[in-house]
């Protein structure tokens, strides 16, 4: 691609990029190739982020952690180690409730059951639900990292072991924004968790503000060259 573009500049009206600069990692593009950043900076224009218009999500829960791993099947395992951290995190916040996300590809009949504890196949406007949680749990992925940033809420995060976008390009953007706490697969233990857990619930956050015309800024982008 890199020397495609350089052959040929003329090639693309217009390239775009949904995000910042910051957003972008220094890493080569591979050997003997530019970094990643000073390239796409140089042959892409920048939105900011492009997310979901914000939302009055209503008056906040108490004590609400929201667990959720997406739409595949490999955040069971996650959610697991989430529900034998609940009871040992809820000992120390007495009134901590947790709403588990299985999603489509987890069948809710088979996690545990728990106190305080209620686990959904579905939710709709899921966003919602995160805006007024106390407490995020996910994996790495960027829309629900990001989501959870744009409406300031505290939230833990666990990149899949050896997920590339997860643990390098996503958790660079998140600290961008200063925001999540994340946490490590491999050492994760109930108890650890649990401590995690109580430390970050209802948190205030010092996140840097997402942008809310993204959007906006990716469709003047495109009229110009229409």
């Amino acid at each position: 691609m890199v020397e495609h573009i350089d052959r040929l500049p003329g090639m693309r009206d217009r390239s775009i990029f949904v995000g910042n600069p910051a957003d972008l990692v220094d890493d080569p593009l591979g050997p003997g190739l530019p970094s990643i950043r000073d390239w796409t900076t140089a042959h892409f224009d920048f939105t900011g982020y492009v997310g979901p218009s914000l939302i009055d999500p209503g008056p906040p829960e108490p004590l609400l952690c929201v667990a959720t791993v997406g739409g595949s099947g490999t955040g069971e395992a996650l959610l697991r180690k989430v529900i034998d951290a609940f009871p040992i995190a809820r000992r120390a916040r007495p009134g901590l409730r947790m709403i588990v996300v299985a999603g489509p590809r987890i069948d809710p009949a088979t996690l545990p059951e728990r106190d305080g504890l209620e686990i959904r196949g579905y939710v709709d406007h899921l966003d919602a639900l995160l805006a007024r949680c106390d407490l995020g749990i996910t994996h790495g992925g960027l829309s629900t990292t990001m989501t959870l940033t744009a409406y300031r809420r505290p939230f833990l995060y666990v990149p899949l072991q050896n997920h590339f976008e997860q643990n390098r390009h996503v958790r660079h953007r998140l600290a961008a924004y200063g925001a999540g706490r994340c946490l490590d697969w491999p050492s994760l233990t109930p108890e650890s968790l649990a401590a995690a857990i109580v430390a970050e619930v209802g948190r205030p956050v010092g996140y840097r503000p997402v942008e809310t015309d993204g959007a906006d800024r990716a469709a003047a982008l495109l009229a110009e060259v229409l």
